[in-house]
C-alpha cells in the first residue's frame, strides 16, 4: 500500500480514472527507462501519472489528453495553486452560492442537496478552471469528490470511477429509499484541502499537460521538447473497451458540459468500435510521435492483450520503428480489475507491454 507521508504521493492519486497507471508502475517505468534531463512523452496521458512521474524524478515529462477531466487533474498535480489562493476561491464560490436555489431536475434533486447543488451550480459558473491556477486547483478537488460513496462525496451513494446514468441512478435511489447527505460544503472541502496540502506540493514549470487531440498537438509539442524526447511511455485506448467521455458525463457536466450524458462529436472521444479508425489512430500518433524522439529513445506501450488490440499495436510500432528490438511483457491481471469494480466479473486477459530500444 502507497504511503501518502510524502508529497508526490498526496498528490499523484488525485482524481479517479478508469484504467489509470499505477503511480508505482509509471515511476518505474520512467526511471529504467529515462535519464534525467530528458524529455518523457504521453500522448494518451489521461490523468498524467506518466508526466507526474518524470516530474518527481528529474525528467521534463508533456501529456497530451483529450478529456478536459483528466487533463485537469494532471495539471493540477503538476502545479497547484497554493494553499491559501485555493482556500480564497472556495470562499468567493460559497459567498455568491447562498440562497441561489438553482433548478434542479429529478436527477439532481436526487443527486445532491440544495446547498451543495447551489454551490456546484455556482462553481461550474464562475470558477476559470481553464486559465486559472487556484480555480483550476478547486475545480480539480471539487471532480474528485462530485460523485461517489455517501457522506464521503458531495453526491448521494453512486460510483466514484464511473457516472451511471440518470435514469438508472434515479430508480436505484428510489428502490433503496436512498436520499441525498446533507454536506457542510465549507467543512467538508476544508478537511481534503488541508489532507492533500499537508505534506507540501510538487512545483514543476518545465513539464506540461496540453488539451487536446493528439493527432493535431504533437506539433506543439516541438516547439518546447524539440527532438529531445528520451522516452515515448503511453497506453492508448484500447478498442471497444469504454468511452471515456461517456463515463465521466457528470464530472464534464461540472466543466459547463451536457447535463446529460451523451457521445461528443470530436471523431477521437469516443468508444473505438471501427478497427480501420483504431488503427488510423495509432499509426498517426506513433508516426507524430516519432519525430520528436532522440535516436536511443526507448518506447514503452502498455496495451490490452486481447488479440486484435494487442497485435495492432504490435505491427504499428514494428512497422513506424524497424530498427528497434522489441519486448513483450505479459501482464495478466492478479486481482480485480478497475471494470470489475464496476460490476463486470467476467475474466480479463490482462495486458501486454511492448518495450522498444536499440
Amino acid at each position: 500500500m502507497r504511503s501518502f507521508e510524502n508529497p508526490e504521493n498526496r498528490w499523484a492519486g488525485l482524481g479517479p480514472y478508469y484504467a489509470m497507471f499505477p503511480f508505482s508502475f509509471a515511476k518505474e517505468v520512467v526511471k529504467k527507462y529515462s535519464n534525467k534531463e530528458e524529455w518523457v512523452l504521453d500522448p494518451f496521458a489521461g490523468r498524467g501519472s506518466s508526466v507526474f512521474a518524470s516530474s518527481v524524478l528529474g525528467r521534463k515529462g508533456v501529456g497530451i489528453e483529450i478529456n478536459p477531466v483528466g487533463w485537469l487533474y494532471g495539471k493540477t498535480k503538476l502545479c497547484p495553486a497554493s494553499e491559501n489562493l485555493v482556500f480564497k476561491s472556495l470562499g468567493k464560490v460559497l459567498k455568491q452560492s447562498r440562497g441561489a436555489q438553482a433548478y434542479r431536475d429529478e436527477f439532481f434533486k436526487l443527486c445532491y442537496s440544495q446547498s451543495v447543488f447551489d454551490f456546484l451550480i455556482t462553481a461550474r459558473k464562475i470558477l476559470k478552471w481553464k486559465t486559472r491556477k487556484a480555480d483550476a486547483t478547486l475545480m480539480s478537488l471539487i471532480l474528485v469528490y462530485l460523485h461517489g460513496k455517501e457522506w464521503d462525496s458531495f453526491s448521494n451513494q453512486m460510483r466514484q470511477g464511473k457516472a451511471l446514468s440518470p435514469d438508472y441512478s434515479i430508480r436505484w435511489w428510489k428502490s433503496k429509499g436512498k436520499t441525498p447527505p446533507h454536506i457542510d460544503v465549507m467543512k467538508f472541502l476544508a478537511q481534503r484541502i488541508k489532507w492533500r496540502y499537508s505534506k507540501g506540493i510538487i512545483k514543476d514549470k518545465n513539464s506540461q499537460m496540453l488539451l487536446g487531440d493528439s493527432t493535431k498537438l504533437l506539433k506543439r509539442v516541438a516547439r518546447f521538447s524539440g527532438p529531445k524526447v528520451g522516452l515515448l511511455f503511453t497506453s492508448p485506448p484500447y478498442y471497444e473497451v469504454t468511452n471515456y467521455h461517456y463515463d465521466q458525463w457528470l464530472r464534464l457536466w461540472m466543466l459547463g458540459g451536457f447535463k446529460r450524458p451523451r457521445s461528443l462529436d470530436n471523431h477521437w472521444a469516443r468508444k473505438f468500435s471501427s478497427k480501420e479508425d483504431y488503427k488510423v489512430l495509432l499509426q498517426t500518433v506513433f508516426e507524430n510521435s516519432a519525430k520528436l524522439l532522440k535516436k536511443n529513445a526507448n518506447i514503452y506501450v502498455r496495451t490490452d492483450a486481447r488479440p486484435f488490440t494487442f497485435q495492432t499495436t504490435k505491427e504499428i510500432l514494428k512497422d513506424i520503428f524497424p530498427k528497434k528490438k522489441m519486448k513483450i511483457l505479459k501482464r495478466p491481471f492478479s486481482g480485480p480489475t478497475q471494470t470489475a469494480l464496476f460490476g463486470d466479473k467476467s475474466p480479463k486477459p490482462g495486458e501486454m507491454d511492448i518495450i522498444l530500444s536499440n
